[in-house]
């Protein structure tokens, strides 16, 4: 889907697909059946439609080897794509395992591994393009995870990184259509607050690196939304893909115990942060030790919904940084991945109804 920013350009919309291991093209195909029903249906219930949906793809390392040496293969993804009205113009490259999960032995920005794979989606993303795009974007990790990111790590992290900038202008050359990578800053990565994300790219290529913005995770920060846009912009580093969501908050975390346990997941921790630079990487952790609060939780909550009382969700932390992203001449995002059901709400930050256009240069 696309939507039309005030200053005429365009702003491409996706909703992610759930993370599961899609180990063949045919997993990918059976995914795509469900995506479409499911989110055209949510789409009717807002009262909205669109013949052609966006769709943000993860592929696992194994998968997009593959499909990375096989033109035909990528030939058959894009003809299943347009026979469901299907476009997609950005890949998640963050979850490495194949299930999904980013567990610490995954390799990070250190790591000659993870280049190759985040090569390997934009040489497939740019024959899954739609005609008319002239660019898309891969979103990544926040280089690594913080505990443990000695000297060693970030030589080796530099050097992949002046060899992704290299491979990226090589697929541009190659294609004519340009790949750009977001990193994703979040709790607990060597990319988290602002300070730490306009360290990292003051020597970096920002014509084709720049930050995949998560707005739960931003809400982690504490940081004032604005404020953290700014500095990002003064530093003249691009949001290039922006997540559409709210963290769990509470309060008083005593208080909120009961309620708080029922997010708590073995598989999948979710981290807590405390507005004094507090981090804990799980909650259950959090729970046994109850640091002082407030806590905000790193899990995602369904956008125009509620948590259980007396818990709260981040829902302005995530409408004033959309609002200042979109208030500006231009969009401050080519892409935006939102909850189907909430897509109804960007029209109050001048997002204007589906259009079709030529994605402008």
């Amino acid at each position: 889907m696309r939507l039309r920013h005030h200053s005429g350009r365009v702003v491409h919309l996706s909703h992610g697909t759930d993370l599961r291991s899609t180990r063949t093209l045919p997993d990918i195909v059976q995914q795509l059946d469900a995506y479409a029903a499911t989110v055209r249906a949510d789409l009717v219930r807002a009262g909205l439609d669109a013949d052609t949906l966006g769709v943000s793809l993860w592929l696992p390392p194994t998968l997009a080897a593959a499909l990375a040496i096989d033109g035909r293969a990528r030939t058959r993804l894009r003809a299943e794509l347009d026979a469901r009205g299907l476009e997609v113009v950005t890949l998640s490259g963050v979850p490495y395992a194949e299930g999904g999960d980013e567990g610490s032995e995954m390799p990070d920005w250190s790591s000659p591994a993870r280049l190759e794979y985040t090569l390997d989606l934009a040489r497939i993303l740019v024959d899954l393009l739609p005609d008319d795009a002239v660019r898309g974007a891969v979103s990544t990790i926040g280089l690594g995870r913080r505990a443990g990111w000695d000297e060693a790590k970030q030589k080796a992290c530099s050097r992949v990184l002046g060899r992704l900038s290299g491979g990226l202008a090589e697929v541009a050359w190659q294609n004519g259509r340009a790949v750009r990578v977001g990193f994703q800053p979040t709790p607990g990565d060597v990319l988290d607050g602002s300070a730490a994300v306009a360290t990292a790219f003051a020597r970096l290529d920002k014509e084709r690196l720049g930050v995949s913005l998560d707005l739960a995770n931003l809400a982690c920060t504490w940081e004032n939304p604005v404020a953290y846009l700014d500095r990002l912009a003064g530093a003249g580093i691009p949001v290039i893909t922006v997540r559409v969501a709210a963290a769990l908050q509470a309060n008083q975390p005593a208080a909120a115990a009961e309620a708080l346990r029922g997010y708590a997941d073995e598989v999948h921790p979710h981290a807590v942060t405390t507005p004094d630079d507090g981090y804990v990487e799980d909650l259950a952790e959090a729970l046994r030790d109850v640091p002082a609060g407030p806590w905000r939780v790193q899990c995602s909550v369904p956008l125009g919904t509620q948590p259980p009382a007396p818990l709260t969700a981040t829902t302005e932390i995530w409408r004033t940084a959309l609002r200042h992203l979109m208030d500006g001449e231009r969009p401050g995002a080519e892409y935006l991945d939102i909850e189907a059901r909430a897509t109804a709400e960007l029209a109050a930050i001048g997002l204007s109804p589906p259009v079709k256009l030529r994605l402008p240069c």
